[in-house]
C-alpha cells in the first residue's frame, strides 16, 4: 500500500508541476530571438511557453504563434531575421517603440501569412526589403514616420490584395515605381485604396501609367516630395478617389481638364508648385469641401464664378494664384463656406459679403489685394475680415478692426464632465470625470480635414465621442479621453493632443496600452469622414500598472518561475528518493526471508516458538558414527554438493521441524 501511495504522490506532483508546453518549439526559439535583441521586454516574456503562458502581445491558434502586436511597449534593439521562423505569423505590429532601429531583415519576406505589418512611428532605417513584395496574403502595410532610405521596391506591385500602402514620413528617394515587362510596379495595385507617400524625397514625374480606371483608390497622397513634371491627365480615370494631396511638389504644366470627372473627391491640394495656365474648371465637384491652389502661376483670370457652384465648399485657399476683379456677393452664401483666403492675389473694387452671412463663415483674409472699399453691415460682426495692405486701408488707416491682422490662436481643451478637476500628483492628470490618472497620450494628424474653422468645438466633441464609441466597442479598458490645443502644422495637416485615461485604476497595463496602441495605428478606429485620413504618434508610456521598473520586474519574475520550477523538481527528487528507498527495503525483507528457513513458522505456544540457532557445532567422526548408527542406509536422506547427507536417529522429530514445519495438531 505504502508504495502505492508513493507512486500516486509522484504522478500527482508531476501533474502539478508540469505544464504540458502548448507552444511550437521553432516558434519559441523565434520569440526567444526577438527577447534577445531587445530592451525592455515584457515580463510576462520568461518561461518556455508563450501560447500556454499568454506572453504579452502574443495569440496563438492551436501551438503556432499568429499574431504579435506591442505597440507602445518601450522596446530599445533591431528586429531578429529569426523572425522569419514564425511560418503562421499573421499580424506584427510594433508601433510606436522609438528605440527600435537597424534595419528590417530580408527575411521577413517568408512569413507568407502575413496580413500586416505596422511599424509607425519606430526609428527603423535603410532600405525597405524588397521581400516584402513577396507576401500573397498582404493587406495592410504601414511604415510611416521611420527613417527608411532608397527608393520603393517595385515588387510592391505583387501584392495584389494590398489594401493600404503607407511610407509617408521617411526619407525615401527615387521616382515611383510602375511595371515594365519585366518587372512589377505600384500601376498593378488596382484593388489598393491608400496610397500615402507623403513627406519623402521622391523625384521625377508622376508616371502617367500609375492611374487607370480600373483603380479602387480614394487616397492619393504625394505630397510634401520633389516631383516634377505635369499631373497626369490619368488621374481623371479614378473616379473612386476622396483625397487628392499633391502639393509642396516641383509640378509644372496646366492641371488636367478632366480634373474635374473626379466628383467623389472632397479635399484637393495643389497648392505650393509651379503649375500654369488657366485655372481649373471644377464644375460638377459637388462633393469637393477644400480646395487649396495657392502659389502657383496659373494665368490671371478674373474670379471665377463656378466657385459659386461648389455647394458643399468649406474652405478656399487660392493664394497669390493670379485672381483678379471683384468677388460676387452671392460666392459667401454657401451654406458651409466657413474659410476664403486669397492674400497676395489682384482683387479689386469693393468687398460686399452679402446681407445675411450664414452662420458658418467664420474669417476671409483678402491680405494685400486692391480692395478699396468694404460694405461693412450690421450682424457680421462675427466674419473676421482682414484687408490688410489694400487701399482701403491706406486710405483709413488701422482704425477700422479690418485693417490689422489679429493674433488670436485657436484653442480648445476637453472641459471637466460636470465636476471639479482634481488635484493631481505624481504626474498624474485629472480626467475628464476630474479623477487623477497617468494618461497614454500622443499626436492625432489629420492629413486632410474638410473643415478649416478650427474654433469650432463641436469637430472635437464629435471626434471624442467617436473615440470613445470605438474603445468601448472592442472592450477597451477606458475610461474617458480628452483633446486639446488644435492647429495646422507645416503640411497643412491638423495636429491634436490626445490623452487616454484608464478606467477603474490610475494607470494602464501592458495589455491595455498595446491594445489601445493597435487600434489606432491599424486604422481599426474610424474617425468622423470630417476629419479624413489620420496617422496617431504615441508618447512613451513610462509606467505600467503592476510594474515598479521594466527590468526590474522581468528579472524577478524570472526569479520566480525559476524558484517554483527548481522547488517542484526538488520535491519530485525526494520523492523519487523515497519510493526508492521504500523498494530497497522491500527487497531486503523478501532477501531475508527467502535466506531464513524459519519465515513461514507460525508462532504458537503449545508447540512452541521458532526454533533458536545458537551457531554451528563442530563433532567428532565417532560422534556422527555414533549418531547415525554407523551411517546407516536407513539414516540416508540422499546426496549433497559434498556428500550423502545423514539423519541423527534421535532427533527425527528435529530434523523433520526443519525439513517439514508441523501443524498445529502435531507433537
Amino acid at each position: 500500500m505504502g508504495s502505492r501511495i508513493l507512486v500516486f504522490l509522484v504522478v500527482a506532483l508531476t501533474q502539478v508541476c508540469t505544464i504540458p508546453a502548448v507552444t511550437n518549439s521553432g516558434d519559441f526559439n523565434a520569440l526567444n530571438a526577438l527577447k534577445y535583441n531587445w530592451e525592455n521586454a515584457p515580463p510576462t516574456w520568461a518561461g518556455a511557453d508563450p501560447c500556454g503562458s499568454r506572453w504579452e502581445g502574443i495569440l496563438c491558434t492551436d501551438s503556432r504563434v499568429t499574431s504579435i502586436t506591442l505597440a507602445s511597449m518601450r522596446l530599445k534593439g533591431t528586429l531578429s531575421g529569426d523572425i522569419s521562423s514564425l511560418s503562421e505569423l499573421q499580424i506584427l505590429d510594433l508601433s510606436y517603440n522609438t528605440e527600435l532601429t537597424g534595419t528590417l531583415p530580408a527575411t521577413i519576406g517568408d512569413l507568407k501569412k502575413l496580413t500586416s505589418l505596422i511599424l509607425v512611428g519606430c526609428r527603423f532605417s535603410g532600405l525597405i526589403p524588397d521581400t516584402i513584395g513577396s507576401l500573397p496574403q498582404l493587406t495592410y502595410l504601414s511604415l510611416n514616420s521611420n527613417g527608411f532610405i532608397g527608393s520603393i521596391p517595385p515588387s510592391l506591385g505583387n501584392l495584389d490584395k494590398l489594401y493600404w500602402l503607407d511610407l509617408a514620413d521617411n526619407r525615401l528617394t527615387g521616382t515611383i515605381p510602375v511595371s515594365t515587362e519585366t518587372t512589377p510596379g505600384l500601376d498593378l495595385l488596382v484593388h489598393t485604396k491608400h496610397f500615402h507617400l507623403g513627406l519623402n524625397q521622391l523625384s521625377g514625374q508622376i508616371p502617367p501609367k500609375l492611374f487607370s480606371s480600373e483603380m479602387k483608390l480614394i487616397h492619393v497622397l504625394l505630397d510634401s516630395n520633389k516631383l516634377t513634371g505635369s499631373i497626369p491627365s490619368t488621374l481623371g480615370l479614378v473616379q473612386s478617389l476622396e483625397v487628392v494631396r499633391l502639393d509642396n511638389n516641383s509640378l509644372t504644366g496646366p492641371v488636367p481638364t478632366n480634373i474635374n470627372k473626379l466628383t467623389n473627391v472632397s479635399e484637393m491640394f495643389l497648392s505650393n508648385n509651379g503649375l500654369n495656365g488657366s485655372l481649373p474648371n471644377l464644375t460638377g465637384m459637388n462633393v469637393l469641401t477644400y480646395l487649396d491652389m495657392s502659389n502657383n502661376s496659373f494665368s490671371p483670370t478674373d474670379f471665377p464664378p463656378w466657385f459659386s457652384t461648389l455647394q458643399s465648399l468649406t474652405t478656399l485657399v487660392m493664394e497669390k494664384t493670379q485672381l483678379q476683379g471683384n468677388i460676387p456677393p452671392e460666392f459667401f452664401s454657401l451654406s458651409n463656406l466657413q474659410t476664403v483666403n486669397a492674400r497676395n492675389n489682384q482683387l479689386n473694387g469693393t468687398l460686399d459679403i452679402g446681407t445675411s452671412p450664414v452662420n458658418k463663415l467664420t474669417m476671409i483674409d483678402l491680405r494685400t489685394n486692391k480692395i478699396s472699399g468694404f460694405t461693412d453691415k450690421a450682424g457680421i460682426e462675427k466674419v473676421e475680415v482682414i484687408l490688410v495692405d489694400n487701399p482701403i486701408c491706406q486710405e483709413t488707416g488701422p482704425t477700422k478692426s479690418y485693417c490689422f491682422v489679429p493674433q488670436t490662436e485657436p484653442s480648445y481643451s476637453t472641459p471637466p464632465n460636470n465636476c471639479v478637476a482634481a488635484s493631481c500628483s505624481d504626474n498624474q492628470i485629472s480626467s475628464p470625470k476630474c479623477e487623477c490618472a497617468l494618461p497614454y497620450t500622443g499626436l492625432l494628424q489629420f492629413r486632410a480635414p474638410s473643415f478649416s474653422n478650427l474654433e469650432n468645438s463641436t469637430y472635437y466633441t464629435v471626434l471624442q465621442k467617436s473615440l470613445m464609441n470605438s474603445f468601448m466597442l472592442h472592450q477597451l479598458p477606458v475610461d474617458s479621453v480628452a483633446l486639446s490645443s488644435p492647429r495646422k502644422d507645416s503640411s497643412h495637416y491638423l495636429v491634436l493632443n490626445l490623452q487616454v485615461f484608464p478606467v477603474g485604476q490610475d494607470r494602464f497595463n501592458r495589455t491595455g496600452i498595446s491594445s489601445i496602441g493597435f487600434e489606432l495605428s491599424n486604422q481599426t478606429f474610424k474617425p468622423p469622414p470630417q476629419f479624413g485620413p489620420f496617422f496617431f504618434i504615441a508618447d512613451p508610456y513610462l509606467n505600467f500598472a503592476g510594474e515598479v521598473t521594466g527590468s526590474k520586474k522581468s528579472s524577478n519574475t524570472g526569479v520566480i518561475i525559476g524558484a517554483a520550477a527548481g522547488g517542484c523538481v526538488l520535491l519530485l527528487l525526494l520523492l523519487g528518493a523515497g519510493l526508492y528507498a521504500h523498494r530497497q527495503k522491500k527487497r531486503a525483507e523478501k532477501a531475508t526471508e527467502q535466506n531464513n528457513p524459519f519465515a513461514h513458522w507460525e508462532s504458537n505456544k503449545s508447540i512452541g516458538g521458532i526454533p533458536q540457532l545458537k551457531g554451528a557445532r563442530n563433532f567428532s567422526f565417532e560422534e556422527l558414527r555414533k549418531y547415525t548408527n554407523n551411517f546407516s542406509e536407513t539414516n540416508d536422506i540422499g546426496s549433497g554438493g559434498y556428500g550423502n547427507v545423514f539423519k541423527k536417529f534421535y532427533m527425527v522429530n528435529y530434523v523433520n521441524f526443519v525439513l517439514n514445519p508441523p501443524d498445529k495438531n502435531a507433537r
